[in-house]
């Protein structure tokens, strides 16, 4: 007798019937868990040494991890077929794409907080394992919701509405509250030190073992992450009913965050209306997501129509730098 994946019960009874149904064995999860350790572990060996990124290696280094996410989307393809290709790419569209937010808002955070540029890499690297890990809990959680209880597709479709309104009316100052709030919850646990020792996190002062800057930062990065994550998984679970391929596309997606934020960090004004592209991509996938009990969109117009907002975005964005600099 075939042995019956957590995946394939999860999925029984699925009123969605037109997003793809896998019967995912327990290789492919072991599998992508080997993958998404071993490009982690290479990634923190690679800059073990702490030395300051450049702009040239932020660039290779993230065509490399989007190089690795359409990678997995080729074994995908080759594995489950063309729709759960399309749906893997959306879903990693979208969560590369929401990421940007978070790049901008981390840039807000480190520069609130005083990290040195040196350090910043442990911090987002532990970061982002924490955000894998928060995200797989939050998937399986909301995968289950929607298989039992198909009325919360229309509560997730509502609530990215709302959420998209609100990036598209996106703060300049969003992030700066989170410092405070991380602070807080660590200062409850443990005393936080005024020093840096090193990369350390943990650190002995006068006998007592205290909190560094640096573990400080990476709890305000995981606490800002939770917010993020409260937008973005549903918003991936708008184009894939299948936990395996939300969590590969959000995974590959995500692995790619730290060099992105390297590259992308001081580039916030240069792009004025992608929050405002980021909310509509919301909005669109949140109405999508809302309708989809009465009308399914195909897989590859949603990853269309993603992709036009996005471009738009850039464009007027880029249209508005070169009006602003001849000014």
């Amino acid at each position: 007798m075939a042995a019956v994946s957590p995946t394939a019960v999860l999925a029984a009874g699925s009123s969605r019937e037109n997003f793809v149904d896998l019967d995912v064995g327990a290789q492919w999860w072991i599998g992508l868990a080997v993958a998404v350790v071993a490009l982690l572990a290479v990634d923190l060996y690679r800059h073990r040494d702490n030395n300051e990124p450049t702009a040239r290696g932020a660039a290779l280094e993230s065509a490399g991890w989007v190089a690795c996410g359409l990678a997995f989307g080729v074994v995908v393809l080759v594995g489950f077929g063309g729709d759960a290709f399309g749906e893997y790419i959306s879903g990693y569209l979208i969560e590369k794409s929401l990421s940007v937010d978070n790049v901008f808002v981390w840039s807000i955070l480190f520069s609130t907080m005083a990290v040195p540029l040196r350090y910043q890499h442990r911090v987002l690297v532990w970061g982002i394992f924490g955000a894998l890990t928060l995200r797989l809990v939050f998937i399986v959680i909301g995968s289950a919701l929607i298989e039992r209880f198909s009325i919360v597709l229309v509560g997730f479709g509502v609530f990215l509405v709302v959420t998209g309104l609100r990036v598209i009316r996106h703060r300049e100052d969003e992030g700066e509250n989170s410092s405070a709030v991380g602070l807080g919850l660590l200062g409850r646990v443990i005393p936080v030190s005024d020093e840096y020792d090193g990369h350390k996190f943990l650190t002995m002062r006068d006998g007592v073992r205290m909190a560094t800057p640096l573990l400080a930062a990476l709890v305000v990065v995981e606490v800002t992450d939770v917010v993020f994550a409260v937008d973005s998984v549903p918003a991936v679970l708008a184009v894939s009913n299948e936990p395996y391929l939300v969590f590969a596309s959000t995974a590959f997606a995500i692995l790619g965050l730290r060099a992105m934020y390297f590259l992308l960090a001081d580039a916030r004004q240069r792009f004025h209306y992608l929050s405002h592209g980021l909310g509509g991509i919301l909005v669109f996938v949140g109405i999508k997501m809302a309708a989809s009990e009465w009308y399914h969109l195909d897989t590859y117009i949603s990853l269309g129509g993603i992709l036009l907002i996005l471009v738009v975005a850039i464009i007027f964005s880029e249209r508005r730098t070169r009006l602003d600099a001849a000014n």
